[in-house]
């Protein structure tokens, strides 16, 4: 029996409670909206105009969300210390034309959004959610977080190459979920299925963004429990440990008078969690669009700041770009770099690779280690085998985009981009400690 963890399991407790509230990026981003309006956030529109007052903020547009908080006194050009990740996944997202069937089954037509892994999606209870657009322009959350979908496999009787060549998906033809029977395929079914589990009169919806997922909850798993299985980890985790870190801090201050007029540091704590990530962060929602430079600029400015302080602001702030990274795989080491073998429960990874897949430098390393002294928290560092492409995030995107210096970090998963992945349960603990400590400069 090993020993039992000497880390609070209290966080990662709710974030499991966060990935099974959370399956698609627009619940995501409600959910961290909402854990930030009880620690003293309020929302601010883009349409209109900003003040500078102080307190903390956030603006929500899509799946994306980004939050900060300007303490007392804050100069307007002081620098941002800012948490950057993604709320959006691999997984089966809903067409246009939904309705089809075949041979006497109803289907919904999918479309595969971003790289997941395909077999994992087989023959697995799914739920349907995402957003609803009226016909007024408002937008609905919905949830079907129940089974309702299922990719059948195909039996190994009827292909039996299975066995000597591996399984072999065609993503037009093999990935079409079924939810029914009936030879019948009436255009307007599902979204009509849809408006009547939400409470929505006929026809009201005109537009829709929607997607898979699987039903079966976060758990613990393993023999001590040391391990925690469930979905969107990639890159939920960090979504969840950078709400939590933004939070702690703005109640520390807003709880102490005297730690207010302080401040966080020498630094604006901003959290900014992206959409679309997964298929290249081109978008206004996503790292490669407008968004967070425009949120910064904005907040230097309602503070009266000029272009030379949102200059001086910019050159002095620092993110990091937190994802999920890959823990060395017990069945496939020899994938990973010799040296380099990230292992779960040790710690938040330093992402680094030289051809600038990842932002991470030597000056980016010594401010994460300096973070994660401060907080107590053992790291690690993770880079590629030189025989294997390296993937990349929002990081490089970020840098060089608005021209902030980013380190690029995570948690060390196994099973990445899979419908359920696979993490040690101290880290998303060691993660958040150490965020805390960032943002707090």
């Amino acid at each position: 029996m090993t020993e039992p963890s000497r880390f609070d399991r209290g966080l990662t407790d709710d974030l499991m409670s966060f990935l099974a509230a959370s399956p698609s990026p627009y619940h995501a981003v409600a959910n961290a909206a909402a854990r930030l309006e009880k620690a003293g956030f309020r929302q601010v529109s883009e349409t209109d105009a900003w003040d500078g007052t102080s307190g903390g903020k956030y603006v929500l547009r899509g799946g994306a969300i980004v939050a900060w908080y300007v303490p007392e006194g804050a100069a307007a050009h002081t620098p941002f210390r800012i948490v950057g990740a993604h709320t959006d996944s691999p997984n089966l997202r809903v067409k246009p034309r939904p309705d089809m069937g075949a041979q006497g089954w109803r289907q919904v037509a999918v479309e595969i959004y971003g790289g997941p892994l395909l077999n994992t999606w087989l023959d697995r209870d799914l739920g349907l959610a995402g957003r609803l657009t009226l016909r007024d322009g408002s937008t609905r959350l919905v949830n079907v977080d129940r089974p309702l979908l299922r990719v059948p496999q195909l039996a190994i009787h009827l292909d039996r190459s299975v066995s000597a060549e591996g399984l072999k998906l065609d993503k037009q033809r093999h990935l079409q979920p079924v939810w029914g029977l009936g030879g019948d395929v009436r255009d307007g079914d599902l979204i009509a299925f849809l408006e009547e589990e939400t409470g929505l009169g006929a026809g009201e919806v005109t537009g829709w963004d929607l997607m898979t997922h699987s039903v079966e909850p976060p758990a613990y798993l393993g023999r001590d429990q040391d391990l925690v299985a469930g979905p969107r980890m990639d890159n939920l985790l960090s979504v969840h440990a950078g709400v939590n870190a933004l939070a702690a801090l703005a109640g520390d201050l807003g709880n102490d008078p005297a730690a207010a007029r302080q401040g966080p540091g020498p630094y604006i704590p901003v959290l900014a969690a992206f959409d679309h990530e997964e298929t290249g962060s081109q978008s206004d929602t996503g790292a490669d669009g407008p968004l967070l430079g425009g949120v910064l600029e904005r907040s230097v400015f309602a503070r009266g700041g000029s272009y030379e302080d949102r200059a001086r602001a910019f050159a002095g702030t620092v993110c990091l770009s937190s994802d999920t990274g890959h823990a060395v795989h017990p069945n496939y080491a020899e994938r990973h770099d010799p040296t380099h073998h990230p292992r779960v429960n040790g710690g938040p990874i330093l992402k680094v690779n030289v051809n600038n897949r990842y932002a991470t430098d030597g000056s980016g390393r010594a401010v994460f280690a300096a973070a994660c002294e401060k907080a107590g928290v053992p790291f690690q560092s993770f880079v590629s085998n030189n025989s294997m492409p390296c993937g990349t995030t929002i990081g490089p995107i970020t840098a060089a985009r608005h021209g902030i210096h980013t380190v690029d970090i995570g948690v060390a998963i196994l099973s990445m981009h899979s419908a359920r992945e696979l993490c040690g349960a101290d880290d998303p603990y060691l993660l958040a400690n150490a965020l805390v400590a960032f943002l707090r400069g």
